[in-house]
């Protein structure tokens, strides 16, 4: 079986990778939680995940009926740590949905055209239209964390759109946007233990990146742009829910209860939403470095 760029996050796990981290993977069985500080030990057992997640997929088909009827408009951001789960949770989140309006935008990087524009002028593009929800895989957040961990922009730049992202953020959600911002957040064991997973997997094996193999060793620079975006990007108008993804169930199980639960659709069932996990699901301070 083929390696991925030669079995580097291997050779990382076995070289670089800090003792407690080797230590934590390798002493764990599956559905043990490797972050000391996540608020479960294990994950949600499958069975009541299944059927919480069946009735909160009931209530996304009622939410798309009332965003079609009454041509709301919905933006749901998901950002967070490479493998913290971004794209599993856009999944169940769509996975009854109508896909003519329930749609997912994930970028590739700039073209030479696009790198000229205003930086927020192609995701403007993508902004849900009456009766649509998009959901975007990634977002003009790559400017306050990826982007500068790699140098791919420079400290003007990145000023810029610190400057610029609340204005820009306020007036969607003045314009009638409804507007999430999800921060995924995962341990640096766990992240580990899925990349490894995803090694080895060739049905998963083209979820990984150079960058996420370079990404490894830069753990805490990754870590110091998280805690200044979600800092400097944070507002009463539009702000971050941050999603402690350890356990994947919990953590799409909470993502949806946030959305369901803060729009007003017919035939709403509290019942069937539930209450969320506050240890799970909040605002900027919950997250975990």
């Amino acid at each position: 079986m083929d390696i991925p760029f030669d079995g580097a996050i291997s050779r990382f796990f076995e070289t670089q990778a800090p003792k407690d981290i080797r230590d934590a993977i390798r002493g764990a069985d599956k559905g043990d939680v490797l972050n000391p500080t996540y608020p479960h030990g294990e994950r949600l057992p499958r069975k009541t995940y299944k059927a919480d997640l069946a009735g909160l997929q009931i209530e996304l088909v009622k939410l798309q009926s009332w965003v079609k009827s009454s041509g709301a408009r919905v933006a749901i951001v998901f950002e967070g740590r490479d493998a913290a789960g971004k794209g599993g949770t856009i999944k169940r989140f769509r996975e009854n949905l109508n896909p003519r309006g329930a749609r997912v935008v994930a970028l590739g990087k700039p073209s030479e055209t696009e790198r000229s524009e205003w930086y927020f002028q192609r995701y403007v593009e993508h902004l849900p239209a009456g009766g649509e929800i998009v959901f975007f895989d990634r977002s003009w957040y790559n400017r306050g964390v990826v982007e500068h961990v790699f140098g791919f922009c420079t400290e003007n730049q990145r000023e810029r759109f610190f400057r610029q992202v609340v204005p820009f953020e306020q007036a969607l959600v003045d314009d009638g946007i409804h507007l999430f911002k999800f921060w995924l957040n995962v341990g640096r064991a766990e992240q580990l233990r899925r990349f490894l997973a995803r090694e080895r997997d060739p049905l998963k094996q083209w979820k990984l990146s150079e960058i996420d193999v370079q990404g490894l060793a830069r753990w805490d620079a990754y870590s110091d742009a998280i805690a200044e975006t979600l800092r400097r990007s944070h507002c009463d108008r539009a702000p971050w829910t941050v999603i402690r993804a350890d356990d994947k169930r919990r953590a799409r199980l909470a993502a949806i209860r946030r959305v369901l639960l803060a729009l007003d659709y017919g035939r709403k069932s509290p019942e069937a939403i539930g209450r969320p996990d506050r240890r799970i699901g909040g605002g900027p301070d919950l997250w975990d470095e």
